[in-house]
């Protein structure tokens, strides 16, 4: 049965999980340019109309704008909020070019475009190095005996490809298994995939070809996802959690980051080929809801939530597309091979396109959302 959530825990879990994010992303951009003498002459959390606003005696304009859904500084020399270069601004006098973006040397318009999503993958070290010193790192009890099968499920594609009770599972496409919950994450983002699955029985090691079943699992509130499933039962799955020291702890936070990202970067690959549906794409709208569904989850699980968000932010502000940070440094990396920047025409097609095509993505996963809700 899916759980019943105050309406005010989405209300209140969608800011505060957006709004801090966005801050500190542009917060890098602005204390990285203002380093560098680059005058900011906006600083808006959320697009717009403003809603409420100052000026400090820098002259920058720091504003709160009426659509939530991200935020953007402004420098002296960019023509709007996307950060396009203004193209009478090398044509000004010196005097007028004086603390302008474009007039800033290249590595250090690399800097501050880029440390805006270095300010979120900060964010995200913190909170799960933060995790591993406050709860611990799960650690298995009996690795041996949890990658040993002792049963398995109805229907199971593992047994049907010839697993046997007591075989031991060592590796997957040829990854050494260290334990079961490297086993599950090995498998659970292959549904319908063909795996090879080497096993160690009786001192002898064979490899077997088994394609994972494609299971749709549904949480408390109703979300419903497909995993991969070999169908097997652990000999014990039992955990414990060992606290660790700073340093380790950012090691581990690291790894694990790591670890995410390239879930998401073969999540994003498996749709773009097909394997996925495009249903699974989410915008604004989820991520509103599954705020508000962590929030109700307890502090941990919401922190443990931004922390994703947080990276999945930098990871989409990375993608080389114009008009994100990562279509920035695309340009920046061709102004260094080229030794000049690109065109201004050839700027402004970029641009232009690659706005629109944020746009259509934009349009596109709000509707999915809306679906999604409304099935």
């Amino acid at each position: 049965m899916d759980a019943a959530i105050p309406v005010w825990m989405y209300i209140v879990g969608f800011p505060l999980l957006l709004g801090p994010l966005v801050t500190v992303h542009e917060l890098g951009h602005y204390l990285v340019g203002r380093l560098f003498g680059v005058q900011a002459e906006a600083f808006s959390i959320g697009f717009g109309r403003e809603l409420a606003g100052y000026t400090d005696r820098r002259g920058t304009r720091w504003k709160l704008s009426l659509l939530p859904l991200g935020g953007y500084v402004q420098f002296k020399g960019d023509m709007n909020p996307a950060s396009a270069p203004d193209r009478r601004s090398p044509a000004a006098p010196a005097p007028v070019r004086d603390g302008t973006f474009q007039n800033a040397e290249l590595w250090q318009r690399t800097l501050i475009v880029a440390a805006g999503p270095a300010t979120n993958i900060l964010v995200t070290l913190a909170i799960f190095a933060g995790f591993f010193m406050a709860v611990g790192k799960p650690v298995a009890l009996a690795p041996e005996r949890q990658l040993t099968v002792a049963a398995f499920s109805p229907a199971s594609p593992a047994q049907a490809a010839g697993m046997a009770v007591g075989d031991r599972i060592v590796a997957i496409d040829g990854k050494p298994m260290r334990d079961f919950r490297e086993l599950q994450d090995a498998v659970m983002l292959y549904p319908g995939k063909r795996l090879a699955v080497t096993v160690e029985r009786d001192g002898a090691r064979r490899t077997l070809a088994v394609t994972a079943a494609s299971h749709e699992l549904k949480d408390r509130f109703g979300n419903v996802s497909r995993i991969g499933l070999l169908g097997v039962q652990s000999a014990g799955s039992g955990f414990a959690f060992e606290r660790q020291g700073p340093f380790t702890s950012m090691a581990l936070a690291a790894r694990y980051s790591v670890d995410i990202v390239r879930m998401m970067v073969t999540g994003v690959g498996q749709i773009a080929t097909g394997e996925r549906s495009v249903k699974e794409l989410g915008g604004p709208i989820k991520i509103a809801k599954y705020s508000g569904e962590q929030l109700s989850l307890g502090p941990l699980a919401f922190i443990n939530f931004v922390a994703l968000i947080s990276l999945n932010l930098a990871f989409i502000n990375l993608l080389p597309i114009p008009g994100l940070d990562g279509g920035h440094l695309a340009f920046y990396a061709a102004e260094a091979i080229r030794r000049k920047p690109v065109g201004p025409r050839g700027l402004e097609l970029a641009y232009r396109s690659g706005i629109a095509l944020v746009l259509m993505l934009m349009l596109f996963v709000t509707f999915n959302d809306l679906v999604s809700l409304i099935g």
